[in-house]
């Protein structure tokens, strides 16, 4: 049923669109007490996908934005360019190159991975690995310059100097970490084109809210929401207590 229709169905019944809000709100809550099957699926396969992105996004893109301040890599101010753009880089466009090369007839079509979770850890990869890189690059960048020169002055190479950096700034370094989960986590556009949505085995939180809010299904919608805001908190919880607890030992 279409939201419209919907709303539409509940102005015949007397009813108006704030008591249509909160019945929706009062029937999200009691989905969540109750531990629905649906929400419960759907949750953990998009804490599972997006978990598995942001940890390829976090081994990537902290060494890159080390290189990056440090300005010991080949083709420095290209990739800089680039992780910039990306910073801001549509996910629709990712979903759109993504599904070509995973199509049946491109390049990567025989490894079939179109429809699956896996293609919707890679366009959330994609998507996350520049907000990691560059929040990493950012966050040392905030450091005083001398730890720098001292480190390399007492003989440390480049790789322990960045190790030693990353350290120094490894609360900050974990809201770049945090950031692209989050945008892992939200993502719409691109999961939704290479996942397809499919009940049961691609529907994540993002792109099952899409769905139910276009058939008019409040309650569902606004249930799956708070999970996807109680997962957001939990995690960026986490990782804060994380880097208060190095920082503390530090």
């Amino acid at each position: 049923m279409q939201a419209a229709s919907r709303l539409a169905l509940v102005a015949r019944h007397g009813l108006d669109e704030m008591e249509l809000v909160w019945d929706a709100l009062v029937a999200a809550v009691g989905l969540i007490v109750r531990g629905d099957r649906e929400l419960i699926r759907v949750a953990t396969l998009s804490l599972g996908v997006s978990g598995a992105a942001t940890g390829l996004a976090a081994l990537v893109g902290v060494p890159l934005g080390v290189a990056l301040h440090l300005r010991r890599v080949p083709a420095h101010r290209v990739l800089t360019l680039l992780v910039s753009t990306g910073m801001g880089l549509p996910p629709v466009v990712v979903g759109l190159v993504v599904s070509i090369l995973l199509w049946r007839s491109g390049p990567f079509g025989a490894l079939r991975l179109l429809y699956t979770p896996s293609a919707m850890v890679l366009v959330q990869f994609i998507v996350a690995v520049p907000i990691v890189a560059g929040f990493t690059r950012a966050a040392l960048g905030l450091l005083d310059r001398n730890l720098t020169e001292a480190l390399r002055a007492d003989g440390a190479g480049e790789p322990r100097v960045g190790a030693e950096l990353v350290r120094a700034a490894w609360p900050q370094v974990l809201v770049a970490v945090a950031a692209g989960f989050g945008r892992a986590i939200g993502e719409v556009g691109a999961s939704l084109m290479v996942g397809g949505n499919l009940v049961g085995q691609t529907r994540i939180l993002t792109t099952a809210i899409t769905l139910e809010t276009g058939r008019g299904e409040f309650a569902l919608a606004l249930a799956l929401g708070g999970i996807l805001l109680l997962l957001a908190l939990l995690v960026n919880t986490l990782l804060g207590l994380l880097g208060s607890t190095v920082a503390n030992s530090g």
